[in-house]
């Protein structure tokens, strides 16, 4: 049984419909517009997503997060044609702060079920996650929104004052310079931070815990002088073998609660997939 195969197999026990969905639409010819429409059920009528869309945020309302990955699954999709967008756009722009970003989470996230580390102030900040790789998406897709333009100059400011980023933060970055317009200054900024956002990738293969490795930073790949090819030929071996005897792919974060274990398994299943194809490791799948 090849790699795909045993990941559908693990994402029928496993999987959520949404996850078997994307599968379906990018592994075995299948129609996009069951996922699609599988996507826009996690969406709000105020144009956000919430219904644990990021399965460690449980609750039915909108925050800024889920947005993130719903973009995601519209790009690999190729769907950013979709009113979705549009919608989430008109979210944003509704919680975005004065200086133009979208904060990390907001403090309706307290009336829900939630991870732990899902906490806020009262009144919290505009973040570089997930306001810059949400910028990033709409603008490699051209897509024209009156929130786009202050959400570009907020990464812009933030970027020039980082200094210490978390893996998190960097990864945001990189998602932002890799597909903002403005090419010219995006790599002269690449230049300036590089050292600094990756000097939080971790390549020890074997390093416990709750890390990110340079595949997480270059999950296709990137236009941006990020690793050499070597490095990338061991971690996408790696991967290749971290494949489970049930033929998914699990978080390295703490499980909070039982259900998530799988919810999560399922998107890293797909988006593991999606990485070894990106990288020529599955062969011609047409």
């Amino acid at each position: 049984m090849d790699v795909l195969d045993r990941a559908e197999r693990y994402l029928l026990h496993h999987g959520r419909l949404i996850d078997r969905l994307r599968f379906q639409a990018l592994f075995r010819g299948g129609p996009r517009e069951p996922a699609l429409h599988a996507l826009h059920a996690y969406q709000n009528t105020d144009g956000g997503f919430g219904h644990a869309l990021e399965p460690d945020l449980r609750g039915t309302g909108s925050q800024p997060e889920p947005v993130e990955v719903a973009l995601w699954i519209l790009d690999e999709l190729d769907a950013f044609d979709s009113p979705m967008v549009t919608a989430a756009c008109d979210y944003l722009a509704s919680v975005a702060t004065p200086d133009g970003g979208v904060p990390w989470v907001l403090p309706s996230v307290r009336e829900a079920p939630r991870a732990p580390w899902w906490q806020t102030d009262d009144d919290p900040p505009g973040a570089l996650v997930p306001t810059a790789p949400i910028a990033g998406l709409l603008h490699k897709h051209g897509v024209a929104h009156p929130w786009l333009a202050g959400a570009t100059a907020f990464c812009w400011s933030r970027l020039a004052d980082l200094k210490e980023p978390g893996t998190y933060e960097a990864m945001a970055a990189l998602t932002f310079l890799t597909y903002v317009p403005d090419r010219e200054r995006a790599l002269a900024e690449f230049d300036r931070l590089r050292d600094v956002l990756l000097g939080t990738v971790t390549y020890d293969l074997d390093a416990p815990g709750h890390v990110h490795h340079p595949l997480d930073f270059a999950p296709r790949p990137s236009p941006l002088p990020l690793f050499p090819q070597d490095i990338l030929d061991t971690h996408l071996d790696a991967l290749l073998a971290a494949q489970s005897p049930d033929g998914g792919w699990g978080p390295n974060w703490t499980m909070w609660t039982p259900l998530v274990e799988h919810e999560w398994g399922g998107y890293l299943t797909v988006q593991s997939l999606q990485t070894l194809h990106a990288y020529g490791r599955l062969g011609d799948l047409s």
